[in-house]
């Protein structure tokens, strides 16, 4: 082997663009929604069930962890919608050079951020 050979970047000093971020964290959004809708279907088989079974539920939702869990939900599903009317923009053809890719995304993250906050107060 070559000792001039160029070597890629390892993990430890590539750093990926806000726009790379952004995708990653749409994934992942994508499938906490839906783990997320386990949890709702739960809540409906509970409601569902009774009285007494939803009570059992609402005992159990009111722990601390599981409203940690539930905002979360509520942020990944804003920030799942914020980043799809993102891709319909992309869809026309226009915004993708980088300035306003990353533009758009601090525009998409602090518009999720909002949109939790006001059902925060709102509920």
């Amino acid at each position: 082997m070559s000792a001039n050979r160029p070597l890629s970047p390892h993990l430890q000093v590539y750093r990926l663009p806000l726009t790379g971020l952004i995708s990653i964290t749409h994934r992942m959004t994508g499938v906490l929604l839906s783990m997320g809708l386990l949890l709702f279907v739960y809540v409906l088989l509970a409601i569902a069930a009774g009285e007494s079974t939803y009570l059992d539920m609402q005992a159990f939702m009111s722990f601390w962890l599981f409203k940690l869990v539930y905002w979360g939900f509520v942020y990944a599903l804003f920030f799942h919608l914020c980043h799809g009317i993102r891709h319909l923009i992309w869809d026309v053809g226009k915004t993708f050079d980088r300035a306003t890719m990353n533009r758009y995304a601090l525009i998409e993250l602090g518009c999720s951020a909002i949109l939790t906050f006001a059902a925060f107060l709102l509920f």
